[in-house]
């Protein structure tokens, strides 16, 4: 079983919750990966926010306002055309969904070499109390 499924299950959402966790895959091992994702947040004035995910304290929160300037109103615009959801409704939900998922990828409090994809699953598993 993928990543993707793996946590689908877990999140018992349906087809929605699912879409919107491999949307934030795609932002996560898109080009560049985890790492971009982190410089687009430093570059937005948000470092100490992303790097509160990444370590191993408390994860400090980040608005869907924040979110829609880090990712830029275009890629927010595409997720949600292809969940058929609102714009707002998808930053409001990855403003939720996003610290969790950065956090259960870097458990050691930093980002991890190789694969994320690969390495993800048993990772997210945590996430989602299961293992």
């Amino acid at each position: 079983m993928d990543i993707l499924n793996t946590v689908k299950s877990a999140l018992g959402g349906g087809d929605k919750q699912g879409d919107l966790l491999s949307s934030v895959m795609g932002l996560i091992g898109g080009q560049g990966g985890l790492n971009n994702l982190i410089s687009q947040f430093g570059a937005k004035g948000l470092g100490d926010v992303v790097g509160s995910w990444v370590g191993t304290g408390k994860n400090l929160p980040v608005s869907p306002d924040q979110l829609k300037g880090v990712l830029g109103d275009d890629t927010v615009k595409n997720i949600a055309s292809k969940l058929g959801m609102d714009s707002n409704a998808v930053t409001s939900q990855l403003s939720n969904l996003l610290p969790d998922v950065v956090d259960k990828l870097t458990p050691d409090g930093k980002v991890p070499e190789g694969d994320l994809m690969s390495k993800g699953m048993d990772l997210l598993g945590g996430l989602f109390g299961k293992k």
